[in-house]
């Protein structure tokens, strides 16, 4: 049940939501209803309601009721598989901008955080914040080699505001999953626990400015994407310290022109760059709307783009990596049958679901995008549709893939901006191919073993022990076995089987490191180490493969 000191907090959810006309969020909670009847109580919106769509009035309401409302409709509005698209694309026009703190407050938090004096730290530190939020808040200042850099500050208090508001938002999830119609689709807990984990994440400074490092340190050259260094003896939980860099919004059209920079070269490098993050690191910048990607001024004759705000970074578990790549693959050159079974390959959906029922759920999807020209065709929009469609089969979707979809869509966004005639296709198919042949490629398989290597022979003689004890526990009927006798003798000739290729994996491991070594030694190591591998792999092939049938 809600504690009662809740109420009075959710009555005033209930009263903002009528005084939006948002009829619809109060019927969906019974414990509202009552209150439609005092309609002509509630109190007016601060804004002219009428004629606005639903979305409209609900990104003002939630603005109205405050910056963690507002963060819960930045999530929502990255839930195009739950959130229809009207409300979506309302949503994400939220901006999170709140009335600054005082500096001296700001001040006061560094110098608590950094144990120095704020003279100590930097040469001149601004008390007027460049920009304001609901979790922290941006300052300017100097550093003593006369180097500029800004400083983020977490908002006093804001730990307590947050836990209190996360309660009252898992409150209102609770009503939802419990009155809601459709809350078995909409998931409003699952929902309520992304806000609070994206909120944990943005209250460690230290956090981000992590992400900030590794960022950088995957776009070292700097010709494509640049990241500003962080400063990590003036960083610490509650503050961080960038180095300060000058740009254009990725929107300002005019001013993008008026620099004199190429729209055209910069819309295909924010494709590719996206399909490097995702693709080739493994570790992208999840938030990335306008606001926090740039365009260097100065590079005119080679633009690049500026990242800022790495608070909600995103990546992939590895096996999902390939799966979602093999997909893309497959949607570019139009192979519905293999985007089909790949869905089931990747354990997204049920091992009996019917493929053909779902190639053709696809093709149905997907056909009608592709009697337009290329140029005109949206990615972004297609991918959101697929997974709508999937649905209907029992897609289970991580919250790591509906924030990569996200960040398509804002990505696709910036580039069509900058070039709306982009062949989105033509240039993420051919950049996509070559990551995934570098990545998946012999040579780097190969390095893989080699610096995994030792870990496998650490673990290799637990093994044979392992699949006793298993042997015995199922003698023992400690654990569960077939009851089909067929099936039991299969499964145990299988055991025996992989305990014989147990040891002629140690055999082909032993013949690894000799080669391994033996290139290490040799005057022509340059050849011997891929050289000695390869023998050493068709050795254990040839040893083992007979002994273990």
């Amino acid at each position: 049940m809600t504690p009662l000191k809740v109420v009075p907090r959710l009555l005033r959810v209930a009263s903002v939501l009528l005084a939006y006309r948002l009829d619809e969020l109060v019927d969906a909670a019974h414990l509202y209803r009552p209150l439609k009847l005092l309609r002509p109580l509630v109190a007016k919106p601060r804004v002219d309601i009428h004629g606005l769509p639903r979305g409209a009035r609900l990104r003002h309401a939630l603005t109205e009721l405050g910056p963690i409302f507002v963060k819960a409709g930045q999530v929502l509005s990255t839930r195009r598989d739950l959130v229809p698209a009207d409300i979506a694309d309302e949503l994400a026009l939220l901006q999170d901008q709140v009335a600054p703190f005082p500096g001296s407050e700001a001040r006061a938090i560094v110098e608590q955080e950094l144990k120095l004096p704020i003279g100590r730290l930097y040469a001149q530190f601004d008390e007027t914040p460049l920009a304001s939020a609901s979790i922290a808040q941006v300052h300017a200042a100097t550093l003593h080699d006369g180097r500029e850099v800004v400083v983020k500050v977490l908002r006093p208090g804001i730990d307590a505001q947050i836990s209190r508001d996360v309660k009252l938002l898992r409150s209102l999830g609770e009503l939802a999953q419990r009155w809601h119609p459709n809350a078995d689709k909409i998931r409003p807990l699952d929902v309520v626990a992304e806000v609070e984990k994206m909120l944990e994440n943005e209250l460690d400074l230290q956090r981000e400015g992590a992400s900030a490092s590794l960022l950088r340190r995957n776009f070292a050259s700097g010709v494509d994407l640049y990241v500003p260094e962080v400063h990590w003896d003036l960083t610490a939980t509650r503050v961080l310290t960038l180095e300060r860099v000058h740009g254009l919004s990725s929107d300002d059209i005019a001013a993008i022109d008026a620099a004199g920079l190429d729209r055209k070269a910069l819309a295909v490098k924010g494709v590719r760059v996206f399909y490097e993050q995702v693709f080739r690191d493994n570790f992208f910048h999840a938030d990335a709307h306008p606001g926090n990607i740039w365009v260097d001024p100065a590079r005119t004759g080679e633009p690049r783009f500026i990242a800022l705000d790495f608070g909600i970074m995103g990546s992939l578990p590895e096996a999902d990596q390939y799966w979602l790549a093999q997909n893309f693959i497959a949607l570019f050159e139009r192979d519905y049958a293999r985007i089909a079974k790949l869905h089931v390959d990747a354990g997204w959906m049920p091992a009996d679901v019917r493929l053909d029922e779902l190639e053709a759920a696809v093709r149905t999807v997907c056909e009608p995008y592709f009697t337009r020209p290329l140029s005109q065709i949206s990615l972004a929009e297609l991918v959101v549709k697929l997974f709508q469609t999937a649905r209907r089969f029992e897609l289970t979707l991580q919250p790591q893939l509906i924030l990569l979809q996200k960040t398509l869509l804002n990505i696709e966004g910036v580039g069509r901006m900058l070039d709306p005639e982009i062949d989105i296709w033509a240039v993420a198919h051919p950049v996509l191919k070559r990551i995934l042949r570098e990545r998946y490629s012999p040579l780097r398989t190969l390095r893989e073993v080699r610096k995994r290597l030792p870990e496998w022979l650490h673990e290799a003689p637990q093994f044979p022990e392992l699949v006793r004890d298993a042997l015995r526990q199922i003698g023992r009927g400690e654990r569960r076995v077939l009851s089909d006798p067929l099936a039991l003798k299969l499964s145990l000739d299988n055991a025996r089987r992989q305990h014989k290729l147990i040891a002629c994996s140690l055999l082909g491991s032993t013949l690894l490191i000799g080669a391994t070594l033996l290139g290490t030694l040799s005057p022509h190591h340059g050849i011997w180490p891929p050289l000695g591998t390869g023998v050493a792999g068709l050795l254990a092939f040839a040893i083992g493969w007979p002994r273990a049938r």
